[in-house]
């Protein structure tokens, strides 16, 4: 036996001299020997050479994407001379939005112009391939990204109908989401104006009878399915079955969303996010705009938000009362638990316009998420204006902080008195107390 060469080795001739006791250690010997034979094989293929086990292959499956977009145009869009097969109705229900509505957001990533181009807005333009043959059309990219949206199904659900791979699916859902967040952020998810504090004012007092009141606050959880075994310690929670993470959102009475933060792992509660929220971060740096406000004959320089027991008491928060002690508490903690729910009416119109954020997320990256999140806030905010929402795009928030020159001894006294004004316990009771006045008064009115 030559013993440079394998092939010719037998491992029974070692062990021809063992008997019944040591059976245990030649079969674990063969098992070693067989790994190690199966290891020089995977050695010989990957060098190029032959090998007898079976050979993994690229399957090709040829996708008619021109007729898919054919089809999709005279579904859901027809042209001049013929109408769509689906009404309007049918194209809200599975777009979650008007036509008008999608066709301005296509027309908007498709005219985008900036130098050089972001590669997530060049990836929706029609290229030529290498064979000379047209790249996914765009509107086909969108369809498939506000599907995977709305729906919450897995990326290549639409492939039969669509004709699109699920890698390429899963790109148009990310490219989407910049494009999205780069289009409309600073519109549709913004810091409210002067203008529309007072308006959001005039709302809360003619709905729920509360002057001065922003809008309601409160956080939501969106179960993490891929959530990395690594993160677990930081975003598991008992009382949910998969890892989650955190949305703080202020909504008015009209489920429009004025402020979000999201990616707060979900072992923290409200509390916590709160404090690491940048929603007071304008108040304490002195540049958010002045609106006071008059509720039982007194003055407030600013508004306030209606939030639940856990958050503190604040001068910008209003809480209900664990118990009512008479009626006048009684009617104001009524009236204050109902106006509260505009917040979980927010959530739950959110959840159910977009079935991504109502399944638990399956991708692996935070930023992915986040990205996700914040584009069906957006785009959920765009289909509130489409029907009829107003909100003044013109009176735009500037931030003066350019414009103001201050010392570090300066700023930090600034930071102080703020942060004092805004936790201030004496402030939210006599303010809780005013609105409960206010409203009795009324209510004998």
């Amino acid at each position: 036996m030559d013993q440079n060469n394998l092939n010719d080795f037998d491992p029974t001739d070692t062990y021809d001299h063992y008997d019944a006791f040591f059976q245990p250690d030649y079969d674990r010997y063969m098992r070693d020997y067989e790994s190690y034979q199966h290891y020089v094989g995977l050695c010989e293929q990957e060098a190029g050479g032959s090998s007898d086990g079976p050979k993994r292959r690229r399957t090709y499956i040829f996708r008619e994407r021109e007729e898919a977009e054919q089809r999709l145009i005279d579904d859901y869009f027809g042209d001049d001379e013929y109408e769509p097969k689906y009404p309007e109705e049918k194209f809200r229900r599975r777009y979650r939005m008007s036509s008008t509505l999608f066709n301005k957001i296509l027309n908007d990533i498709l005219s985008y112009n900036v130098q050089p181009l972001p590669e997530y807005f060049r990836y929706f333009r029609v290229r030529i391939d290498a064979i000379g043959r047209n790249s996914i059309g765009p509107i086909l990219k969108c369809t498939s990204a506000i599907r995977q949206m709305a729906y919450g199904t897995a990326p290549d659900a639409f492939d039969e109908y669509l004709q699109i791979a699920e890698r390429t699916s899963r790109e148009c859902l990310d490219h989407f989401t910049k494009c999205i967040h780069v289009l409309y952020h600073n519109n549709f998810l913004r810091r409210p104006t002067a203008t529309d504090i007072q308006k959001t004012y005039q709302l809360h007092e003619e709905k729920h009878g509360l002057p001065g009141m922003l809008g309601s606050i409160d956080c939501m959880h969106w179960d993490w399915k891929n959530c990395p075994k690594a993160l677990h310690g930081q975003f598991k929670r008992s009382t949910h079955k998969y890892p989650t993470l955190m949305l703080e959102a202020v909504a008015d009475q009209k489920l429009w969303i004025w402020h979000a933060y999201f990616g707060v792992p979900g072992a923290n509660n409200d509390l916590n996010v709160l404090y690491g929220s940048p929603l007071f971060d304008d108040e304490i740096a002195d540049i958010a705009p002045e609106c006071p406000f008059v509720v039982n004959g007194h003055t407030y320089r600013k508004g306030y938000y209606l939030a639940d027991g856990i958050y503190p008491a604040w001068s910008t928060f209003v809480k209900t009362f664990s118990v009512a002690r008479d009626e006048k508490s009684l009617k104001f903690k009524r009236v204050q638990e109902a106006a509260r729910k505009d917040i979980e009416r927010a959530f739950g119109v959110l959840q159910g316009r977009w079935g991504i954020i109502r399944q638990p997320a399956r991708a692996m990256q935070i930023n992915t998420l986040k990205r996700i999140m914040y584009c069906c806030i957006i785009l959920h905010n765009m289909i509130l204006e489409d029907e009829g929402f107003e909100v003044n795009f013109r009176d735009m928030f500037v931030n003066p902080a350019p414009n103001i020159v201050r010392d570090w001894v300066e700023r930090c006294d600034l930071h102080v008195r703020k942060t004092k004004e805004l936790r201030d316990r004496k402030t939210h009771t006599d303010l809780r107390q005013d609105l409960m006045e206010h409203l009795w008064n009324n209510d004998d009115e």
